[in-house]
């Protein structure tokens, strides 16, 4: 019987299938639509849809990975393989930044093949609805099953939305103001820029889970205060949580009175356990460790 965990995989699976063959019309459309309507920028654009077809596939495969269980030669399962290619995501749209605004400086001193056309115009407005619509969706499905992979080709949509605006303003421009024919290169300066910053905020997330970073401080506190609320517990202390695959593993050592029988006691942390399990959305593993009270005269 599927488990959600199992359900949200294949939720994360489907958002991305619709992203991946979204981009495949989306790249036909905007190389048709940057050499008959004369954009580089649009062109450029392209190249980064491109790159959001090479994400899909990272994505896919992460999920699928996400998704294997603990085997002998990874005894936590395998969800970091599915923080490793959120990582990759950052890496390409940082990699697609770098190329694209390489090329835009170049261009800036180039003479311009003439200004472009109503076509670049509407292909940038489409570009913009389809992607935005993506990303709103898909960022909605990563949230709901944790996956890190599923939020990073989010921002990858948003990032492709964000820079069909910077190319839907370099056309406008140099439609209206023909002599401003580097308006266009500078829209991919632009757009270059915008994919960059998209890649770091990516990447710096996936290096902090490969890390071990604790998460933010308001789960940690949210985990403090449902073992303070187990009763027999006396105390707690080495409180430690990270995060894999988007979702957090988290061990605690529970202060039980010493005069209790192992099983009484083992009945408390188990009732920690389930607290924590129930209580803590996208809390996915816990060990609690049994320590008696000691008592100073």
């Amino acid at each position: 019987m599927p488990t959600d965990h199992d359900r949200g995989d294949l939720s994360g699976r489907r958002i991305t299938w619709l992203g991946l063959w979204v981009n495949v019309a989306l790249i036909a459309l905007k190389v048709l639509g940057g050499v008959l309507g004369r954009s580089q920028a649009l062109i450029a654009d392209a190249v980064h849809s491109i790159s959001d077809l090479f994400s899909d596939v990272v994505v896919l495969w992460g999920l699928r990975m996400r998704g294997k269980g603990p085997d002998s030669n990874h005894h936590f399962g395998h969800a970091r393989l599915e923080t490793m290619s959120a990582a990759v995501v950052g890496l390409t749209l940082a990699a697609v930044a770098a190329l694209l605004g390489y090329d835009a400086v170049l261009s800036l001193g180039r003479p311009a093949a003439g200004a472009p056309t109503g076509l670049a115009l509407a292909v940038a407005a489409v570009s913009i609805l389809a992607k935005e619509m993506l990303f709103q969706v898909t960022m909605a499905v990563g949230r709901r099953i944790h996956s890190a992979s599923v939020r990073a080709n989010a921002w990858h949509h948003r990032s492709d939305a964000l820079s069909s605006v910077a190319v839907l303003a370099g056309v406008g421009v140099a439609m209206i103001w023909p002599g401003l024919d580097w308006a266009d290169a500078l829209a991919t300066l632009v757009v270059a820029l915008m994919i960059l910053a998209a890649g770091w905020r990516v990447l710096w997330a996936a290096l902090r889970e490969l890390s071990d970073a604790a998460p933010p401080a308001e789960i940690t506190s949210r985990i403090e205060e449902c073992v303070r609320t187990v009763p027999g517990v006396r105390g707690f202390h080495d409180l430690r949580v990270r995060s894999s695959g988007g979702l957090h593993q988290a061990q605690v050592h529970v202060v039980v009175p010493a005069e209790m029988t192992v099983a009484e006691g083992h009945a408390i942390a188990k009732t920690v356990e389930l607290c924590l399990l129930r209580d803590i959305e996208g809390l996915d593993q816990v060990i609690v460790h049994m320590d008696p009270e000691i008592r100073r005269e």
